[in-house]
Formats: C-alpha cells, structure tokens, sequence
C-alpha cells in the first residue's frame, strides 16, 4: 500500500515539473527578444517622427528614462534640472526624433531635436596648413551648445519583439504621437481646473505665464514695473484684463467693463506646488552659536525699532512708496507742501533740508 502511494506521489510531482516547464517555455516564447530585422524595421518607422512632449526635458547630457512605466529622475528633481541649465523642450512643444540607438541588450535610446551632445561633422576635423604650420577648418558652430535631448526606455532583460504601436504606447508618458496640435498635447498635462479655464479662455490666480499665453495668447501689451509685471488683453469696449505676475505667477487678476464695473482676483485659485516643485529652496534661517541651537529671525538692514516703509493703495493693490522706502529715522521731515509719501524736496533745496 504504502508503495503504490509513493508511486502516485512521484508521479504527480513529474507532472507538476511538466506543466511548470511547458509554462515557462510558453511564456518565454510569448515575449521573444527582437531580432535584427524588426529592429531595423522600428528605426525606418520612427526615426524623423514628429511628437508632442509631455514632460519637460533638461539640457545637458542627462535625459529622461522610462522603466515599467515610471518616468526617472522624478519631477521635482527635473525642475531643478530644468532650472539650472534650462529647458531643452517643453510640455507642448513640437519634437522631432533625429535618432533612435539600441544599447546593449534592454536599452533603446530616443534623440530629439539633435540629441543632448553637439556632434563634430566630418569637415569640422579637417586641418589646412602647409609646412609646420596647421589650423582646423574654422567653423562658428562646433562651439554652439547642443539644444536637444535623449529619452532611454529600459526593459527588465532584454528588448522584446515590439510594433511601432506597442512601442508608441511604451513612449506615452514623455511622447505624444497622436495629439493634432500643441494645445491638445498641452491640455493632458496639466490638473482638469486649469485644463478647464484655459479651454473657456479665463485666467486663475496662481496660473504660470505659459498657462496664461495657451488661454489668452501672446499679450499685445505689457507693463513692467520692479517687482512684477502686467499682461494686458482686451480694449474697449471690450473688457480690459490686467494680468499681474510676480516671478512666473499670476497673482492678481483685475477685469475693467466700459462701464465702469470693476472685478479684482488676488485669493489663489490653483495650486501648482503638486505638480510643479520649487526650484530654488528657501533660505535657511541663520542660527545663533554653535552649541545652542537657537534660531532667530533673519538678517535685515533696519534699525532696532525703525518701522516698514509706508504703503499707499494703488490701482490694483498696495505699492511702496519710492520716496520713502529709502528715507530712514535720521532724514529731515518731508516740507509742508510737499505730497505725502513722493520725498519732494521743498523749493529751492534740492536734497529736501529747508534753506538757512
């Protein structure tokens, strides 16, 4: 008895073994590696290809990798990147694909727009010189920057048999191949609120200048002034928008009707910190020795005791007043007949003292 029950149990664990390598033989010949001829056959579909960008690519030698879907590095540390040597292309820009590489066994790499790396063409080596006497061939634009980027797409082992569709579909999260216009490819990258007002043409505090420039176009005029700068659409009778930004966000929105109604916006509407990471981090707060670990406030040029500049209401907001954000406790009172808050001098004394 006791042997036919270890023949039984033999026998099913052969069959388990066969049907375990009949599984893994079935798999690997589902995902077959790709030979020379379908390789060579996705480079002619899609080298010169015309995408849309999805994600903002870096300059430099650094490009963007796609790994089971993820795109790497992250996008806080692309927005630094993008910061500190400036964008090769952004979401919404046209691309072209000027090189497809396969690297290795799991790697293909994506030029677009001439690659990260300026290339030397072949005459830019030739050397012209007789005697001991020789110079290369001067070319102004071997020394330009190369404007471009790469996007590597990497696979787990090796490179499987793929379509130019499957491979498209792989790309999706840096490349759009089907949108028909910049605006649509634009419109998928961005929260639905802010997709939503661009599409009706409306502006929303918190909003970025390319946001502002995909819903209301390119400014016929602008205002700058300091410390901000003002995008003006519209003219009578039509409504006026006054599109204040400081830095690169729109921070007070101010509507004008012919007659006379008047709309002002400054409550933040959108937040891009989500979505789009500070580039530059805050300035750390200044510690008082070495051993205490005390933190106080940070540095300022003000006297003990001395007072913030005055402000007066402006058209759309408070502005410091130029004259007497430079005067300090010890300058002379202003003259009686001079405006308050201009720094005037009184007549005949041009640095404000009344004459003796």
């Amino acid at each position: 008895m006791s042997s036919r029950r270890s023949t039984w149990f033999v026998a099913a664990i052969l069959l388990l073994s066969m049907i375990a390598l009949g599984d893994d033989k079935k798999s690997s010949s589902s995902t077959p590696k790709m030979d020379e001829v379908t390789r060579m056959q996705l480079i002619r579909a899609m080298n010169s290809e015309i995408v849309y960008i999805r994600r903002p690519f870096p300059m430099g030698y650094k490009g963007l990798t796609i790994k089971n879907g993820t795109v790497i590095p992250g996008e806080q540390e692309v927005q630094s990147m993008v910061a500190l040597y400036g964008p090769a292309v952004k979401p919404g820009d046209q691309a072209r694909i000027t090189a497809i590489d396969f690297k290795g066994d799991n790697k293909i790499i994506f030029e677009i727009n001439g690659g990260p790396k300026k290339k030397q063409k072949w005459y830019d080596r030739i050397q012209i010189g007789s005697g001991n006497a020789s110079a290369t061939n001067p070319n102004p634009q071997t020394n330009l920057n190369a404007r471009g980027s790469s996007v590597t797409l990497e696979f787990d082992k090796y490179v499987p048999l793929l379509s130019p569709d499957e491979l498209k579909k792989l790309l999706y999260p840096v490349f759009d191949f089907n949108a028909v216009s910049a605006v649509e490819a634009y419109l998928d990258t961005i929260p639905p609120k802010v997709k939503e007002a661009i599409q009706n043409k409306q502006v929303l505090v918190g909003m970025n200048r390319e946001m502002v420039v995909y819903a209301m176009g390119r400014p016929p005029k602008k205002y700058r002034e300091q410390n901000y700068e003002e995008w003006i659409y519209g003219t009578p009778p039509d409504p006026v928008q006054f599109v204040r930004f400081v830095g690169d966000e729109v921070v007070l929105l101010e509507i004008m009707k012919v007659d006379g109604q008047k709309t002002i916006r400054t409550e933040k509407e959108v937040d891009l910190k989500p979505a789009v990471a500070q580039t530059q981090p805050a300035a750390p707060a200044v510690q008082q020795g070495n051993d205490t670990g005390q933190v106080t406030k940070r540095p300022t040029l003000k006297r003990p005791g001395e007072a913030a500049p005055p402000v007066a209401e402006g058209r759309s907001g408070k502005i410091p007043l130029p004259g007497d954000a430079q005067r300090g406790p010890m300058d002379p009172p202003l003259s009686p007949g001079s405006p308050a808050g201009t720094g005037s001098p009184s007549p005949g004394s041009p640095t404000g003292i009344p004459p003796l």
